[in-house]
């Protein structure tokens, strides 16, 4: 195994936060060398590049991480460091990943109370500044399985991601997109059948509009629909939205926003510490998705692994 290195490795996504990542990197390099943080970098080049570019990094001794970009260049990097803990042996505690502020939304930080600006984020690298948070991992129908920083979701949310990542994809970088995708999906909003278990007792059986099951507490750029969760406290929150009336819908969507979802009446919301979910029928397979990326489709399990990873973000 390679000597351990002493500096981040940071990876920069050049696509995130609508095309202004470079800008946003050039002032972040400047304060890193300013406050002499030693650090070597990588450009990704194409979708699932920073989970290669993390796991090789790991491979070669680093072990601490920097994404420089949003929520989805999270998830790669903190999946790529997995990879390389479940084929070494080397465990999650020995790392710390970190993230500039660069993406469109950057709920990983809002659930760790990290203000969103670049100025205070080198500030806490350079002072050391950490935490340790769950490691949860997530496996869809084909056997794939990921890492999830933050939250992740079927039904209502995954196709909201779906349409957005799609408008990426061709290269559209506009904060309108999700606003686009946000309409259309509602448009087209449509019941899934399921059965939700946690720790191995049925939550909900039936249909629904959405679920969402969360390590952090923000999603789709400062919702709250797993308002009560904590990084650290070895459980995962889940939110199921049962399909009921538009009217209804329309009286609880609040709930999604200041953060009263466990306090609905219409709303399922759960803690536990492993979450199977199961389509009932061929028709309810939908997609899921994990920190804003499509990873496969249900059925799906979410899991806290009983490790922990340092993540730079204020002591608590």
């Amino acid at each position: 195994m390679c000597e351990t290195k002493t500096e981040w490795f940071i990876i920069v996504n050049p696509r995130a936060g609508s095309g202004k990542t470079l800008s946003g990197w050039s002032v972040a390099e400047k304060l890193l060398r300013e406050r002499e943080v030693p650090f070597t970098c990588a450009f990704t080049h194409y979708k699932s590049h920073a989970r290669e570019l993390a796991l090789q990094a790991a491979r070669d001794g680093y072990r601490s991480f920097i994404a420089a970009g949003g929520d989805g260049s999270v998830h790669e990097m903190f999946s790529g460091i997995l990879d390389f803990c479940s084929e070494s042996g080397v465990p999650a505690w020995e790392f710390t990943l970190g993230n500039i502020p660069i993406g469109s939304g950057n709920d990983w930080l809002k659930s760790l109370g990290v203000p969103h600006d670049i100025a205070e984020v080198v500030s806490l690298v350079a002072d050391g500044s950490s935490r340790m948070q769950d490691v949860v991992s997530v496996r869809s129908s084909d056997g794939r399985t990921c890492c999830m920083a933050n939250v992740g979701g079927v039904g209502f949310d995954s196709h909201v991601c779906e349409r957005v990542n799609a408008r990426k994809e061709r290269g559209h970088r506009s904060r309108w997109i999700y606003v686009g995708a946000l309409v259309m999906t509602i448009m087209k909003l449509r019941r899934i059948r399921v059965e939700v278990s946690g720790d191995g007792q049925v939550i909900y059986s039936g249909p629904c509009y959405s679920l969402a099951f969360g390590n952090g507490c923000f999603s789709g750029g400062g919702m709250r629909q797993t308002a009560d969760a904590v990084m650290d406290d070895g459980l995962v929150d889940v939110m199921v939205a049962p399909a009921v009336s538009v009217f209804r819908i329309m009286r609880e969507i609040h709930r999604v926003f200041d953060g009263t979802t466990p306090q609905s009446p219409c709303l399922i919301y759960r803690q536990c510490r492993q979450v199977t979910v199961k389509p009932l029928d061929s028709h309810s397979a939908d997609l899921m998705e994990v920190d804003g990326e499509i990873e496969g489709r249900l059925p799906a399990e979410v899991a806290v692994t009983g490790q922990k990873i340092g993540v730079v973000a204020p002591r608590v």
